[in-house]
């Protein structure tokens, strides 16, 4: 099986999971320079803001990176879904004086496009991540014309095998613990959902192709514990969440460094899928999980005009935060140092 460091062009089989929301180019700038494989979450911005990012990584480093996307197929509007939304959060639009009807309704995240990879073009990344499934099978193929490495992630081993079939050049064993969003495609299930060290000997043992650990992995001893069980690399997210290269919001820094951090639960509301985060208000009233709020990503509309309410205010009651289940591996010391921590565990097998 060919190894990761042959098929990215990279010195160690390690890549920085892209964390929508808190990270631009800085980051992956600084963990491809040190040698792993540093990535930039895509799905939320703007062609004019993905393309400057693009640009500004370019510049930044002329190691391989990896640029990531999500997969989905945006739902058609429901209006009564979305009423009956807008009346579940219509005390907090009370209490935050908002007019409810101000609210635009509408995605905040856009899937892989063919107007995207015209963009890409450009820059042909020398690694192109998927989350939620794959685009459709011509897309694909405009992906594999650069030379570009495809990898997604798989949150079961009937999703790796999927993948697996469809060409994919990598797998990403995505555990119950990974902080955001679950990349679970096949089914709306979440009691498939297991954690790391269970998933990733399945789906080394069910594929041919090289298998990613993530979920969990913030140290050395956990980079060790993966490669053990079968893994060909790791892929590491929320103890990078800390360091200065990334642009995590002073509240979700402040949570992070709390004991809130261990208590982090799969929510529903912020985005209308599953994704794991720090409990807040508005989990805790309503419950995680709960049916009433819109397919992902509409959900996010409604929630938007609160959260920026409530931060203003210094208030995470609507805030994003997302983290895994082990805080103890955010530090806050800069992305190379802590790379550099990280990929002990490779020496130690």
């Amino acid at each position: 099986m060919t190894s990761l460091q042959t098929l990215f062009g990279i010195d160690y089989p390690l890549i920085q999971a892209p964390l929508a929301g808190v990270q631009l180019h800085e980051l992956a700038a600084a963990v491809s320079n040190f040698g792993a494989l540093g990535s930039l979450p895509c799905a939320m911005l703007a062609p004019a803001a993905l393309k400057e990012e693009l640009l500004k990584l370019r510049a930044a480093t002329a190691k391989p990176y990896n640029v990531n996307f999500f997969a989905h197929t945006n739902p058609e509007p429901d209006a009564e879904r979305e009423a009956a939304w807008r009346e579940a959060l219509s005390p907090y639009y009370e209490e935050f004086g908002i007019d409810p009807s101000s609210i635009a309704a509408g995605p905040g995240r856009q899937p892989f496009s063919a107007a995207v990879a015209d963009l890409l073009d450009e820059f042909r990344p020398k690694v192109v991540s998927f989350h939620f499934g794959l685009p459709a099978p011509e897309l694909m193929q405009r992906v594999r014309g650069w030379g570009s490495r495809i990898i997604a992630s798989a949150t079961t081993v009937a999703e790796a095998q999927w993948l697996a079939e469809r060409g994919v050049d990598a797998i990403i064993a995505q555990g119950a613990e990974a902080g955001g969003h679950r990349g679970i495609f096949l089914s709306d299930d979440l009691t498939t959902q297991i954690g790391t060290f269970s998933l990733v000997p399945q789906i080394a043992r069910a594929v041919k192709v090289p298998v990613i650990a993530a979920g969990g992995i913030v140290d050395a001893n956990g980079v060790a514990a993966a490669m053990a069980l079968g893994a060909a690399g790791v892929q590491v997210g929320t103890a990078y969440m800390l360091c200065p290269e990334a642009t995590t919001s002073a509240l979700h820094r402040a949570a992070l460094k709390s004991e809130r951090a261990r208590h982090t639960v799969l929510t529903n509301l912020l985005t209308g899928r599953p994704a794991r985060g720090i409990i807040n208000r508005v989990m805790h009233d309503l419950g995680p999980i709960n049916a009433v709020a819109p397919e992902f990503p509409l959900a996010t509309g409604g929630i938007a005009p609160l959260r920026a309410k409530a931060e203003a205010q210094g208030r995470d009651d609507f805030t994003t935060m997302w983290a895994g289940q082990n805080p103890d591996g955010c530090k806050e010391i800069p992305a190379a140092e802590l790379t550099r921590d990280l990929v002990a565990g490779f020496a130690t097998r």
